[in-house]
């Protein structure tokens, strides 16, 4: 095998339970969004941005969506022939044979798979985070700190500090100690769950973690916890983007419309940064003579003759005359009859709206099950 400076692993097999009927019959990563893409193509167009060529997918959940969705990683010039994507599940052998237990022990179970290339550095990824990020900067920056870890951290308010792994460090930004969702936070640098290790340091103790009974085999709660009592050098790296972290139907909503505010800083439109996924070989778009469109993501596939308000619409949904939706989620190959007013709503993939009903009360988040048909004069209840 060819040696390789750096490979990522993206930890993508939560089940992701606050998504409600989102991850029914998905993982987290596969979940829809933006219009066409996948959460995990941001993670995975950043790898590729940044000159990862050589990536592992770490599955668990309900991975067959997520797994075909990759495939051998063309969208994103990862179907090269030393190194690529490779897909991670856990696996039987006369050693291990269990689910993965937790972070650490996911990459532990898959030592193996990164000694065949030998790498210098490894970097682990969250595969459910929305932002753009070039890991090569961060990379030089480990480098030049000759650090044994470094790990990614964004600064929030005091308030959501509370919900975030912190990171307390001195004044060249050394970490001097981890707090997990501390009550009182003593900073507010919270960790984005992106990590570049020396691999032979991380071997070691990803090793000695595997041996400890009492441990909960994570990273957060007992990685980084261990390497700070053992004074191996941890560093910050400061990320100023966006960062979203997708972990409830809140969550998803605010970060969806984000892409269609006038000062959106995540830019899918730019050249220079692109967002890879996997093409749908959908026809355009068609927006009949009826239709009204302001302030919204409209995919290729989709027919329009209602009203589409500040919503995004994914590949292949009908919306018939006098038809609203407004503020709202509608995912692929969804048809929505005439006489429907729709406000404040995530539809999943599938759903049928029959006329002359409406759904949300444009105030709390209305979702609606993959595979639904809602019947005429019928008022859809959330399911997620």
């Amino acid at each position: 095998m060819v040696k390789k400076e750096m490979m990522a692993l993206i930890l993508a097999g939560g089940q992701g339970s606050r998504l409600g009927a989102l991850t029914k019959n998905v993982a987290k990563p596969a979940v829809a969004f933006g219009g066409k893409y996948k959460i995990i193509d941001f993670v995975l167009s950043n790898c590729s941005n940044s000159g990862i060529d050589t990536v592992g997918v770490l599955t668990q959940y309900k991975p067959l969506d997520l797994n075909a969705h990759i495939g051998i990683g063309t969208p994103w010039d990862l179907d090269i022939h030393h190194g690529g994507v490779s897909i991670l599940p856990p696996y039987m052998d006369e050693k291990v044979g269990t689910w993965y237990k937790g972070t650490a022990n996911a990459v532990y179970q898959n030592l193996g798979y990164l000694d065949r290339y030998d790498p210098e550095y490894v970097l682990i990824l969250s595969g459910d985070h929305i932002y753009k990020m070039d890991y090569s900067k961060m990379l030089k920056y480990h480098k030049e700190k000759e650090a044994d870890a470094t790990i990614a951290v964004i600064d929030v308010t005091n308030e959501e500090a509370k919900r975030f792994g912190i990171m307390n460090t001195n004044a060249d930004g050394r970490i001097i100690e981890f707090e997990e969702k501390p009550k009182k936070p003593k900073s507010t640098l919270a960790s984005m769950g992106v990590y570049i290790f020396n691999y032979k340091t991380l071997k070691r103790f990803l090793i000695d973690d595997e041996a400890d009974e009492k441990s909960a085999h994570d990273f957060g709660k007992n990685i980084i916890p261990a390497m700070l009592t053992s004074f191996q050098k941890l560093y910050t790296y400061r990320f100023e983007g966006y960062w979203r972290d997708i972990g409830t139907i809140e969550s998803i909503w605010d970060t969806n419309m984000d892409l269609i505010r006038p000062d959106n800083d995540l830019d899918l439109f730019s050249d220079s940064w692109k967002i890879y996924t996997k093409s749908s070989d959908l026809p355009p778009q068609y927006v009949g003579p009826t239709a009204k469109i302001c302030n919204s993501l409209i995919s290729e596939g989709c027919q329009i003759y209602g009203t589409v308000e500040n919503s995004i619409i994914f590949p292949g949904v009908t919306i018939l005359e006098n038809s609203l939706v407004k503020d709202s989620i509608i995912m692929s190959d969804t048809v929505i009859e005439s006489d429907v007013a729709i406000r404040k709503a995530i539809l999943c993939n599938h759903v049928l709206v029959h006329g002359k009903n409406e759904i949300g009360d444009g105030e709390s988040i209305e979702v609606v099950e993959e595979d639904s048909e809602i019947a005429s004069d019928s008022y859809a209840k959330a399911v997620g």
